[in-house]
């Protein structure tokens, strides 16, 4: 995997880690198929020099932050775990909004029990307005509590998911933030402002959904470059990704070795200019 890192926080952190969501069972929702299967893949990742994972408590809900804890505790000194706070799960598996002050607080402490952590490495308050995606609204209610529990020493840095430009401006006012986590790919495109604006200040992006998420992408010309290539969709648009700016930070997931490591070679994998411009088209397709 490429060995570039960027800073998260007050850390460098490799720019290709791992994200634990797919862990959890169906629907991201109660265990996982095969337990030992799940702690492999974690003990995997940092064997391959993953030094950044990104969790939540409500994955599952608990069942990722207890696994990283049971595969990885004690963790390595330069492993950075990031969680996100801002829905918890009802009885029946939905996701619903969580940003009292109260659910927030206490998201923030069970994150900590369950990975059985003092201090949580980066919390991103997560945004949802709408769940279509982005949109305005005042986030400093949300995100003053989160401060606090920075002042008291409970969180070390601060980062936004969802959000609009706006929003960062207006968190930023409020305290640093590290990281912005937020959909974007090849062919959503919308973050290409921000991503720029937040390089030049050191701020890390991450984003989630690399082939589309929910609804993958399907691109005639992402294939045809994976062909060419000789590599996966996926890793073609991770490298895609990895080339975009230096402050992206990537964290595919997957409950599965092999394709874990397929995910973690897309590191190493060079875009040709030809292949660049036939990706750079998909966008306007």
């Amino acid at each position: 995997m490429t060995t570039d890192t960027f800073t998260l926080g007050d850390r460098a952190v490799n720019r290709l880690g791992y994200g634990a969501m797919q862990l959890a069972g169906p629907g991201v929702f109660g265990p996982p198929r095969d337990h030992d299967a799940a702690l492999a893949v974690l003990r995997e990742a940092v064997a391959l020099g993953v030094n950044h994972i990104d969790t939540s408590d409500f994955y599952g809900p608990h069942v990722t932050n207890r696994l990283i804890r049971e595969a990885l505790s004690p963790y390595p000194d330069d492993l950075t775990l990031v969680t996100k706070i801002g829905a918890r799960r009802g009885p029946d598996g939905a996701w619903l909004p969580a940003f009292s002050p109260e659910d927030l607080v206490a998201a923030v402490h069970d994150n900590l029990r369950n990975l059985g952590r003092e201090t949580m490495d980066v919390v991103n308050l997560r945004v949802v307005f709408d769940v279509h995606g982005p949109a305005e609204g005042a986030i400093a209610p949300m995100l003053e509590p989160l401060a606090e529990l920075q002042q008291q020493g409970l969180v070390r840095h601060v980062g936004l998911s969802n959000v609009t430009a706006a929003q960062v401006a207006e968190g930023r006012a409020i305290c640093p933030i590290v990281c912005v986590q937020n959909q974007y790919n090849l062919a959503h495109r919308g973050d290409d402002a921000l991503i720029d604006d937040l390089a030049r200040d050191g701020i890390a992006y991450v984003p989630f959904f690399p082939l589309g998420g929910f609804s993958p992408l399907q691109s005639t010309a992402l294939s045809d470059v994976a062909a060419r290539l000789e590599a996966t969709p996926m890793q073609v648009a991770l490298a895609w990704l990895l080339r975009r700016s230096p402050n992206i930070l990537l964290i595919p997931g997957t409950s599965s070795v092999p394709h874990l490591r397929e995910n973690l070679a897309a590191g190493d994998l060079v875009l040709p200019d030809d292949a660049l411009a036939d990706l750079e088209g998909i966008a306007g397709r």
